[in-house]
């Protein structure tokens, strides 16, 4: 029996219920009467709620109910906590489980979350943290309600690869280009940020070229040292250099025949420059400390996000061997030059993690999360988009992937202004009237022809309409969250989010 004993709850009027009729319905099983009469003091306000003494007694009151969420006690007379959670899951997957543990850092708590649970929350009991977390999940609970705006299940994890996914102008271009120089044998340059795909690019200009039957090899310029570059790339032959113990033979010599991708090709140092010049010229070279001339016939595509023009120009990068590699250039966009194709991306990375981590149960993305992911700059590019969905479904404890579950850089970034409630000074183009900014910001965006316009002004109009409820209510975030409709953790957030300052005459009620 656990004998943990609760912080007792504050006896200050509490807001009415958030929620509309009927009020969400919450069961906390706990052989502990002091905790469960606690919890539904605490939870009063926000909800009703359904107790249990026991493991047995708890999963019969949830066969013959509805619940939005569970506070369930791990140490429990009849069964331990973990077992019910499996029968919890079996009956209903989408509930979430919040575990209530006398040490929150145990091995149990860590198993417990290893299963799934929603969360666990430590003994003794304080009234906010409580609440906030009920909240949340209840949030949960209604957002796996309602339908996915991406399907884990939509995409093909077997695809050829995230660079072919999405039609956007910018990269119909790309494979237009691939389709006319991919036969041809003549070096290419891909240019392009750093995380959009120009190995992909490499890969399919080899795929699609009458070399496909013969090797492809690829080498980052950037990864290695320079001595170590050259034989890399060149070979070497026994006692060329300090721990050379035998003969190397390097990728042009391996790659004979086939395709060999130079990446990142503006950190190669200049002698590696000059040996590379060679082979482009006359498909000859040796091996570092041989005098035998060797020959290949190989096929060189090179990428790089550095501006070789300028490296030129400032003697940091040879001419000669710039002209000899731009036989043809394909520039690779940005993600967020064609973020249209974001939802298809996230479609083929979600179904890729789901199949890699086990998550039978995952079911999508939320449309919040999506309209966030679809708006958001990406200087990451494909792979930090990559990045974001593996990491998100590896933190999702629901079938749904909601906007809480992404990482801050996403759910925190702003291209419009941060706020003030009071004493903020006017930026350049911002309206003295409050408010009164939104038709400029539309016609701003328009001339500039953003791709983003719906979700910054949304954005803007968001942060005037909880600056002024804030405003009204003095800083008092309960008062607010009632007004706006929405949890205080949901307002804290987008406190936070928007950088909203309380000033002058306005307090923040402080947490319990």
């Amino acid at each position: 029996m656990s004998m943990a004993v609760a912080e007792a709850p504050d006896t200050s009027p509490q807001p009415k219920s958030k929620w509309s009729v009927p009020a969400p319905n919450i069961l906390a099983v706990d052989d502990d009467p002091t905790i469960l009469a606690f919890v539904e003091r605490s939870l009063a306000s926000i909800s009703d709620v359904a107790t249990a003494k026991t493991a047995g007694e708890g999963l019969e009151k949830l066969r013959r109910g509805s619940f939005d969420a569970i506070l369930l006690d791990i140490q429990l007379p009849d069964q331990n906590g973990l077992a019910a959670y499996c029968e919890i899951k079996e009956f209903d997957r989408r509930i979430p489980v919040i575990f209530m543990t006398v040490e929150a850092a145990s091995g149990t708590a860590i198993e417990a979350m290893q299963l799934g649970a929603f969360d666990y929350i430590a003994k003794p009991l304080s009234v906010e943290p409580l609440r906030d977390l009920v909240e949340k999940a209840i949030e949960q609970r209604q957002i796996s309600s309602v339908p996915v705006a991406i399907s884990a299940d939509d995409g093909d994890s077997h695809d050829s690869g995230e660079l072919f996914i999405g039609r956007s102008p910018a990269m119909l271009d790309v494979f237009k280009a691939i389709g006319k120089v991919s036969k041809q044998d003549v070096p290419i340059l891909i240019r392009g940020e750093s995380g959009t795909g120009k190995e992909l690019v490499a890969r399919a200009l080899y795929q699609y070229s009458h070399r496909r039957d013969h090797d492809f090899l690829a080498v980052n310029c950037a990864a290695l040292p320079d001595n170590l570059l050259e034989s890399e790339l060149f070979g070497h032959e026994k006692g060329a250099f300090t721990g050379a113990e035998s003969r190397r033979i390097g990728k042009f010599e391996q790659c004979n025949g086939g395709t060999l991708f130079l990446d990142e090709i503006g950190d190669m140092a200049p002698g590696v420059q000059a040996k590379v010049l060679r082979v482009l010229q006359e498909q000859r070279f040796e091996r570092v400390g041989g005098n035998r001339e060797l020959t290949t016939d190989v096929r060189i595509i090179a990428a790089t996000n550095r501006p070789l023009e300028d490296m030129v120009a400032a003697g940091d990068y040879r001419e000669d061997l710039l002209y000899r590699l731009n036989g043809v250039t394909i520039e690779l966009p940005p993600l967020h030059q064609r973020l249209s194709d974001v939802p298809a991306l996230i479609r083929f990375f979600l179904a890729q993690a789901k199949q890699e981590f086990s998550k039978p149960d995952l079911e999508g993305l939320s449309p919040e999360a999506l309209d966030l992911l679809s708006s958001y700059h990406w200087p990451g590019n494909v792979r930090q988009l990559r990045a974001v969905i593996r990491r998100s479904v590896l933190d999702c404890t629901m079938p749904v992937i909601t906007s809480d579950i992404l990482p801050v850089e996403i759910t925190r970034s702003q291209r419009g202004e941060e706020s003030a409630v009071d004493g903020a000074a006017p930026r350049p183009g911002r309206s003295p009237l409050p408010g009164a900014g939104l038709p400029q910001l539309v016609k701003k965006l328009l001339n500039e022809k953003s791709n983003n316009v719906y979700a910054l002004a949304t954005e803007y109009m968001e942060r005037y309409v909880i600056t002024e409820v804030l405003k009204a209510t003095e800083g008092n975030q309960s008062q607010a969250a009632e007004i706006l409709g929405i949890t205080r953790g949901k307002l804290r957030d987008r406190i936070t989010s928007y950088h909203i300052s309380l000033k002058s005459n306005v307090e923040i009620e402080p947490d319990n």
